[in-house]
């Protein structure tokens, strides 16, 4: 997925509101929307290097977009709006290599009234739900995590991907990481236990964990190396 116009640098100063940050660029302080309603733990300390991108329409109150944060030198998306458009552009490419040649890539199909899943796809008369999670967590050295808060909506995803397999469907749960450099992933059980159980249930019950590393650049976000998922 590649950025449509050039991101601007700058540093940040602080979020505040959920939606709401603060940039310093050379001459001023902007103010950005901020498109993870996540807790971004640990990539929040004032003087971060950010890039935003600028948007002109005038209808939009907010002129500026945080796109990417640096931590510890590795470079972070924190666009979560962003990981549909780079598992489709995945998965079209076919980056993700449980899920090559697919017949058909149709994104955001209901399950059922409550409930859409990201991708549905076709291959080989074989329907396959996919469900993608953002990962912009990593607590230790090398290794992202999920979720970075309680997720009560992540559970019930989990539980209705469960549904979808008894049904007939295969599924799988996509973690996006957007993290430069990290080499494996795990559940934050610390985090959200309740998650971490319906995790484990719904891996018994034929549910398939994927996590995938992006590559970051100012430039463009892409699907980069499977990453190994421990217990």
């Amino acid at each position: 997925m590649e950025f449509t116009k050039k991101l601007i640098k700058g540093k940040l100063v602080k979020r505040y509101k959920r939606f709401f940050t603060d940039v310093k660029l050379s001459k001023e302080i902007v103010i950005a929307h901020c498109p993870n309603t996540g807790s971004m733990m640990g990539l929040l300390n004032e003087g971060n290097e950010v890039y935003i991108s600028r948007n002109n329409d005038p209808k939009r109150k907010l002129k500026y977009t945080l796109e990417i944060i640096k931590v510890k030198k590795n470079l972070i998306g924190v666009n979560t709006h962003f990981a549909n458009k780079i598992a489709h552009h995945g998965l079209s490419n076919n980056l993700i290599k449980e899920i090559v040649n697919s017949d058909s890539i149709k994104p955001e199909v209901f399950f059922n009234k409550e409930t859409r899943f990201d991708f549905l796809i076709e291959k080989n008369k074989q329907k396959i739900f996919v469900e993608v999670k953002n990962v912009t967590l990593s607590r230790e050295n090398k290794i992202a995590e999920f979720p970075d808060s309680i997720t009560s909506r992540g559970s019930k995803h989990l539980k209705t991907l469960i549904e979808a397999i008894k049904k007939g469907y295969k599924c799988y749960l996509l973690f996006l990481v957007q993290i430069e450099s990290v080499e494996s992933f795990k559940i934050a059980r610390d985090i959200d236990e309740e998650y971490y159980k319906n995790y484990l249930i719904a891996k018994k019950s034929g549910v398939n964990f994927l996590a995938y590393r992006c590559k970051i650049t100012p430039q463009e976000i892409t699907i980069e190396k499977k990453l190994n998922i421990h217990q």
